[in-house]
Formats: structure tokens, C-alpha cells, sequence
């Protein structure tokens, strides 16, 4: 089972960048409400590798494309830096968001530049997959 860390303070910053306190952001997604966007999907999600929650992840990943599991890494070895969303298209049905989100591994600066793709099924946003960006 995926360890949560549930220590989020109710003053603290929401750690995907909005700006906002986490329990009026990310904390309410990760809490059972659902997303009304997929960008605040995308951002629950960042969220969640912060707090190195599997069931989360996996819960709203699409299910023709989700794994079995993540095998998420030791969070000592991970430290997650920051997101920046650079762009936002929604359709009815369908959606697409371009992020960068930076991290340490082992101390070792890296980031994911991606294209994500999501879906609304059913009301309900879900991670399809990225594309990764050079």
C-alpha cells in the first residue's frame, strides 16, 4: 500500500503552485471531490506525487491506459520542486495540459516537460497519458 502523507497544514500553500491553501485546492480532490477541470486534475495529481499517494494516482488515471501499480520511489529519495502549467485546452469531453513539474532525485535536479491528455467520463476527469516533451 501507497504511503500518504496526510501532514499538510491547513495554512500551508497547496503544493501544485495555485497560490492557494491546500485544503480550498488540491487537499479537496484528494479528499473525494471530484476536479470540475482537467487542468485541476493534473494539478491533484502533482499533488499527490508529492505526497507519494498511489491510491490517488491510480484511482483517477483512465482505466484502458492505467497500470497495474506505480512502484512510486523511496519520498527520501524525492523531493518535488515546483509546477508551472504553460497551457490549458479543454473540449467537452476531452482535454489537454502542457506542464513542467520539477524535481530531485538522489539530489539530482530533473523535470517533466508533458502533454497530458485527459477524458470526462461518466462527470469525471481522468489522466489518459503524456506525451513527453524534449
Amino acid at each position: 500500500m501507497a504511503r500518504k502523507n496526510s501532514s499538510m497544514k491547513q495554512s500551508e500553500s497547496c503544493p501544485c503552485g495555485s497560490g492557494k491553501h491546500y485544503p480550498q485546492c488540491c487537499g479537496q480532490y484528494l479528499s473525494g471531490q471530484r476536479p470540475e477541470t482537467a487542468e485541476q486534475l493534473m494539478r491533484s495529481r502533482y499533488t499527490a506525487f508529492c505526497q507519494n499517494n498511489e491510491d490517488y494516482l491510480l484511482a483517477s488515471w483512465y482505466e484502458k491506459t492505467r497500470p497495474a501499480a506505480l512502484n512510486l520511489p523511496d519520498q527520501g529519495n524525492v523531493k518535488w520542486l515546483g509546477l508551472k502549467v504553460l497551457e490549458h485546452i479543454s473540449k467537452k469531453d476531452t482535454a489537454t495540459v502542457e506542464f513542467v513539474a520539477r524535481f530531485k532525485v538522489n539530489g539530482k535536479a530533473e523535470k517533466i516537460h508533458e502533454l497530458s491528455r485527459f477524458v470526462k467520463e461518466q462527470g469525471r476527469w481522468l489522466y489518459v497519458d503524456g506525451d513527453n516533451i524534449a
